[in-house]
């Protein structure tokens, strides 16, 4: 598989071309980049795109599925929170 590059709010990440979003975020250990509007972590719960905890803004796109969207070299990808403010 060809080798892809990403950044997640800025920070770049390598992962294979075919990786979904969701599953290069967590082979490179990440388990949440999302907040629910409790403040507690969100990432992958469902890995079918029903439960939508896996959110992200994917090249100024918001309300992205990680775990249904293929990363594409070059994707700007940024984590989403729906906390509210204390």
């Amino acid at each position: 598989m060809r080798p892809i590059r990403i950044s997640l709010d800025g920070d770049p990440l390598t992962g294979s071309d075919g990786q979904t979003i969701a599953g290069l975020l967590l082979a490179a250990g990440l388990r949440s980049w999302r907040r629910a509007p409790s403040g507690a972590p969100r990432g992958v719960f469902c890995g079918i795109g029903v439960c939508f905890d896996c959110l992200v803004t994917v090249n100024g796109v918001r309300d992205v599925r990680a775990c249904r969207s293929r990363a594409r070299d070059g994707d700007v990808v940024t984590t989403q929170s729906r906390a509210e403010a204390p």
